[in-house]
């Protein structure tokens, strides 16, 4: 089985994921993790500390050619791993971000997401910009601005695939989180402790 997780930074992708993977795990089920960053949080820190931005079209070529690296490789294991798999962030978080941006969505992106084998679901995590905001000045690692994350959130809600994706809120406590989506797993109606990934069946 495999699970997909969208969501603008500060919705708790990559915590949630997490506790959800070692949830299965501790109740004995078989669960990977798989991470598809593009290294935009490096490349932001880097050029803060250096004092210079890239242009938008530089930035999306470096963070498209990395996102697209991760998710295929991602895929294959994908293919190879038992039970549930879990993907932090996917192609549609780099749709978005380039609709953000101003820039197209291009051809190379939608063919692949229509080439690659399908999620079970798409589990977006939906967060009022301010309250990722705050999570994101707590934890002091990255800096986006409200009207950037705001901007993030309607770029995803205008996807042509948004109307397809599993919306769960993330406005709450990490551990919530984690238990909505796993009654997220539970309604897909297969055990991910149970066979192999369809792809590999």
């Amino acid at each position: 089985m495999l699970i997909v997780l969208t969501g603008i930074d500060g919705s708790g992708k990559s915590t949630a994921a997490q506790a959800l993977v070692s949830s299965i795990r501790a109740d004995g089920g078989t669960a990977t993790l798989l991470n598809n960053h593009a290294g935009r949080r490096s490349m932001s820190v880097l050029g803060t500390r250096l004092g210079f931005r890239l242009p938008p079209r530089v930035a999306d070529a470096l963070e498209t050619a990395f996102r697209v690296w991760n998710v295929l490789v991602n895929h294959l294991r994908a293919s190879r791993a038992d039970g549930l798999v879990v993907m932090d962030r996917h192609l549609y978080c780099q749709l978005a971000l380039r609709a953000t941006k101003g820039l197209p969505r291009g051809r190379l992106l939608p063919w692949l997401l229509g080439a690659l084998p399908a999620a079970d679901a798409v589990v977006h995590l939906d967060v009022d910009p301010a309250v990722a905001h705050r999570r994101i000045a707590a934890r002091g690692t990255d800096a986006e601005t409200l009207e950037d994350l705001a901007a993030f959130a309607r770029a995803y809600r205008e996807l042509p695939e948004y109307g397809s994706f599993e919306k769960v809120d993330a406005s709450v406590s990490g551990p919530e989180l984690a238990r909505r989506l796993a009654g997220v797993v539970r309604g897909l109606g297969r055990a991910p402790v149970e066979g192999r990934h369809p792809a590999s069946t």
